[in-house]
């Protein structure tokens, strides 16, 4: 298998278990910083379980002139999107949450143009529009959407992703490294703001963890052999993953369903058949 086919396919599997994830979180019993805190953490601890027998830790010996960069991907890919994100949605509505986000596949243009000399095709830019075009259909339902408080702030999540993932894009180290210290900054420092609350362990925490894990460890092995903005547009979906999920368990089945899943089908396969390539 090729680097853009091996990359593309980790970013086919990253897509599904970022589409479970809302299932956990919803789920969530105790306040939202806790939870992120020790989500975090313990994808952290798998993680350093995973890298130390294996030497990639030796790798902060060789290149510490790295780490700032690392602790960034961890301020702004975990920490800020993540209050970001939590304080939002309680502001605004779930639709609102689920929409906003999604538009992290345009922020990923500029970003990776920009700084990471990406190619980004006219094919590339419309099949992420008629993704996002069939995300509209599957969330609304073809209803009106009403702008709220909190949607500034869901649009600062999605760039706070990305600016985190242009960072790790540069970075030297292991996905599993990369990943390992994203979660380690990140969750420090949402342990010292929960601090200031009431701090609550679920063990829901401990099934979150888990997934953060395994999806930053493909994810970052996914940008690492294809664009990031071609691997992002394959993530857009994940919604719609989750929704997808909710229907096979018994909920309603619309004609907006069936366009919408079309054409999230059709952007997404025409995405990943794209070949990376760099200004």
């Amino acid at each position: 298998m090729n680097q853009e086919a091996k990359g593309t396919l980790f970013a086919f599997i990253a897509l599904i278990l970022v589409g479970i994830e809302p299932v956990v979180i919803k789920s969530n019993p105790v306040n939202p910083l806790s939870f992120a805190a020790f989500s975090a953490l313990f994808a952290s601890l798998i993680l350093w379980v995973m890298i130390l027998p294996s030497g990639k830790w030796k790798e902060l010996k060789e290149s510490p002139e790295h780490l700032h960069k690392a602790f960034l991907v961890g301020l702004f890919g975990t920490a800020l999107a993540y209050i970001a994100y939590s304080y939002g949605a309680r502001m605004s509505t779930a639709i609102n949450a689920s929409l906003i986000t999604r538009s992290e596949v345009l922020y990923s243009f500029v970003l990776s143009y920009l700084f990471l000399r990406e190619r980004i095709t006219k094919k590339q830019l419309v099949l992420s529009l008629i993704i996002l075009l069939g995300i509209v259909l599957v969330i609304t339902q073809g209803r009106f959407i009403e702008p709220k408080r909190g949607d500034v702030l869901l649009l600062l999540t999605p760039l706070f992703w990305q600016i985190g993932h242009t960072i790790a894009k540069q970075l030297k180290y292991s996905p599993y490294l990369i990943a390992t210290l994203r979660n380690t900054f990140g969750g420090l420092i949402l342990l010292v703001l929960a601090l200031s609350l009431d701090l609550e362990f679920t063990k829901l925490a401990v099934v979150e963890g888990v997934i953060i894990a395994l999806t930053q460890v493909l994810w970052y092995s996914a940008i690492r052999l294809i664009n990031l903005s071609k691997a992002t547009a394959i993530i857009t979906p994940a919604p719609a993953v989750a929704i997808g999920l909710s229907i096979l368990l018994g909920e309603n089945f619309t004609v907006y369903h069936a366009v919408g899943f079309i054409l999230i089908m059709i952007g997404t396969l025409g995405v990943s058949k794209i070949k990376s390539e760099r200004r």
